[in-house]
């Protein structure tokens, strides 16, 4: 079965935990109930597309432990449920049809209200179970488990819930890693979709654009999966002609440059660092560079010496992030392996950078080429500033730094700006706006109060720290919005007696 066999032999734990936990909740229902007795509500979205799939890997695997199935893909018998709406997105109709076809979905197609469509399906139909793709966050999902009775005054079934432990990251960790279609809107910025009222793409994966229309990255590029739901603003109705917020969490809509997210990863290359031999001072420098004009590090990680090292966290970034910055392994020595890392992760060796290599070191350099030389070809820009003896490298969105000290790396930076502030390339944005409290609470005491929070204000990082396990807790807000910031901090005050926070600058 392609579903198990592709996340069987996925590296990503984490995936395989949520997997195998969902499994287990599908083939427990299948027990529970016979399959005459159980149905998938299915409306298109990424959510009901993981259940599918995960009910036809679970489903298998049910055959299969009943010794009813010799290892080959079987008919989907579930009954699906599909509520069509004259308010849905074209694109969500034609996938969903599409999606029918291909997997021989028994479909049920309800054109009324949930509600009474759901009590007449269940009046004709023995139905007692229904598999539902709801998550922790989802304005459906308060007080559900897996296993979960429907509310007073609905017709009576068991809701059970496969995902609903599920983030919006291993969502896509799914569909990617099972390789399986989803709806062509997710392409298009549209991270959580709704009616055609109250949807629109996502401000946060707006692309600069010299061209009229805007442009939007896909939705599994959105670095924080809290602002999943920051696309769901009411557009013109025809009915009223007015644009305001169907969910208002102080995000502002589409081109926001105030909201516009732009990640990095950060990428050290050095067995010393990983030996504990020296510190690392790059890569925090390089965050808070980052940060300093606006930009989220969303990535930051030291791999070793060695080709392949660099070359998988090279091809694991570059698609995820806007931009990723390498430092460390850059040089002749038989150790200096990031050039030829990032010239595995793209393609081909750049002949004319390392016939500038030569023309600058002469020929003496180690092995059969120049290890510094390797870099792809055709896609390789020298980026040259009269400050700097030697080039920085750039590779489409990869940039790699020749720095080995912290007075290096603020002049290569400094260069960097000014070598790419008129092409748009590492644009400085809004810098965060943050404050911190203090406060000898317990971390019981503030926990649930700040999850809380965390679900009020969406759009804010709220971390918490300790300088030593006996000192005051510090709460830290970022966010772009200085009104929002405040607004948090004031907020977690309100929820406690006066004077249990002290702001710190």
């Amino acid at each position: 079965m392609e579903i198990d066999k592709a996340i069987t032999e996925s590296d990503d734990k984490r995936l395989k935990t949520k997997y195998n936990n969902a499994i287990y909740v599908i083939k427990r229902a299948l027990a529970l109930y016979s399959i005459e007795e159980v149905a998938f509500s299915f409306n298109g979205g990424k959510d009901s597309t993981v259940l599918l799939h995960l009910l036809r890997a679970g489903y298998f695997l049910h055959r299969v432990e009943q010794s009813c199935s010799n290892g080959v893909q079987i008919d989907f018998p579930i009954r699906t449920i599909y509520f069509e709406s004259t308010s849905v997105f074209p694109e969500i109709n034609t996938f969903t049809y599409d999606t029918s076809k291909t997997y021989g979905l028994q479909m049920d197609i309800i054109r009324t209200d949930f509600k009474s469509g759901l009590e007449a399906l269940l009046k004709s139909k023995p139905i007692r179970a229904i598999f539902l793709g709801v998550r922790i966050g989802d304005p459906t999902a308060v007080g559900q488990e897996q296993f979960s009775p429907s509310s007073p005054g609905w017709p009576p079934f068991m809701r059970v819930n496969p995902i609903l432990d599920w983030s919006y990251r291993d969502v896509w960790a799914f569909l990617l890693t099972c390789k399986v279609q989803y709806c062509s809107l997710y392409d298009q910025g549209y991270t959580s979709i709704g009616s055609i009222y109250d949807t629109v793409p996502n401000a946060l994966l707006s692309i600069s654009s010299t061209s009229s229309k805007e442009k939007f990255k896909p939705a599994y590029l959105l670095p924080d999966g809290r602002l999943e739901r920051a696309g769901r603003v009411k557009k013109n109705s025809p009915l009223d002609g007015t644009r305001s917020p169907a969910v208002n969490n102080g995000l502002d809509s589409v081109n926001s440059h105030k909201n516009r997210m732009f990640t990095a990863s950060v990428i050290g290359v050095g067995d010393e660092i990983l030996f504990g031999t020296v510190e690392d001072q790059l890569g925090p420098l390089l965050c808070k560079k980052l940060h300093s004009i606006g930009w989220m590090t969303s990535r930051s990680t030291v791999v070793r010496n060695d080709i392949d090292s660099v070359a998988e966290e090279v091809d694991r970034c570059k698609s995820v992030s806007d931009l990723v910055f390498l430092y460390g392994g850059v040089g002749p020595l038989h150790s200096d392996v990031t050039s030829a890392g990032v010239a595995k992760a793209f393609g081909a060796p750049d002949e004319e950078f390392e016939e500038f290599l030569r023309h600058l070191i002469g020929d003496h350099c180690t092995g059969d080429r120049n290890e510094m030389a390797q870099l792809p070809e055709g896609i390789t820009e020298l980026l040259h500033h009269e400050k700097l003896p030697v080039p920085l490298i750039k590779c489409c969105n990869v940039i790699v730094l020749s720095a080995t000290n912290a007075t290096e790396l603020e002049k290569q930076w400094d260069c960097l700006i000014e070598l790419t502030e008129s092409d748009g390339f590492l644009v400085t944005i809004e810098s965060y706006s943050s404050k911190r409290l203090t406060t000898n609470l317990t971390d019981v005491e503030t926990a649930q109060p700040l999850s809380k929070l965390c679900l009020e204000f969406p759009d804010l990082y709220i971390g918490c720290f300790r300088r030593s396990r006996q000192g005051p807790l510090v709460i830290s807000f970022e966010g772009k919005d200085p009104s929002r910031v405040q607004a948090g901090v004031e907020a977690l005050c309100k929820k406690f007696n006066a004077g249990a926070f002290s702001e710190v600058n």
